[in-house]
């Protein structure tokens, strides 16, 4: 950041009066600048004993296989997010969403919420963001070809958990490679 969003004065990378952190501080209009972590929402969308993934049509990582997730807007909840970015992924609606995982990525300033959900019919298609939908059986899987660590990890945390039925809601970190 270069100049201040309130004023258009040039800002200052400094750490002010208490406080213990850089920040973009303006000196004209005396505005604190905060940058806090974006906030990713998601869901895993099971219909019978399978999963609803997308190929990326977008970067980044286009032509990887994912979860529907994505960056949540102001004035929705979570869930809500959640919602909207599947149907924008997958033309779906999904209903019964329950938190299922919060993974911390500290080194790009994310935090993921994925909930389980349940797509009550199997509707869906292509998107503008998505090349490809289909349910994908867990054996199915494309390993090898998962966009996001956080996707493998979500799956991976989900089919640990399907044979017993009980989906602990879990908390992880990605740590930077």
């Amino acid at each position: 950041m270069k100049f201040c969003s309130q004023c258009g004065s040039p800002v200052n990378l400094e750490v002010p009066a208490d406080d213990d952190r850089l920040r973009h501080v303006c000196h004209s209009c005396r505005t604190i600048h905060y940058q806090n972590p974006k906030l990713v929402v998601g869901c895993i969308p099971i219909l019978e004993d399978r999963i609803l993934m997308c190929r990326r049509d977008i970067e980044p990582r286009r032509g990887y296989w994912t979860l529907p997730a994505g960056f949540l807007e102001n004035g929705e909840t979570a869930a809500e997010g959640a919602r909207r970015e599947t149907f924008e992924e997958t033309g779906s609606q999904v209903v019964d969403l329950i938190p299922y995982l919060m993974v911390d990525i500290v080194h790009i300033n994310q935090i993921y919420l994925m909930f389980r959900s349940r797509l009550p019919a199997p509707d869906f298609c292509p998107t503008r963001e998505s090349s490809e939908v289909k349910l994908v059986e867990a054996a199915a899987i494309p390993w090898d070809d998962i966009a996001f660590k956080v996707i493998e990890k979500t799956l991976r945390y989900y089919l640990k958990d399907r044979p017993s039925g009980r989906f602990a809601f879990r908390t992880d970190k990605i740590e930077k490679r």
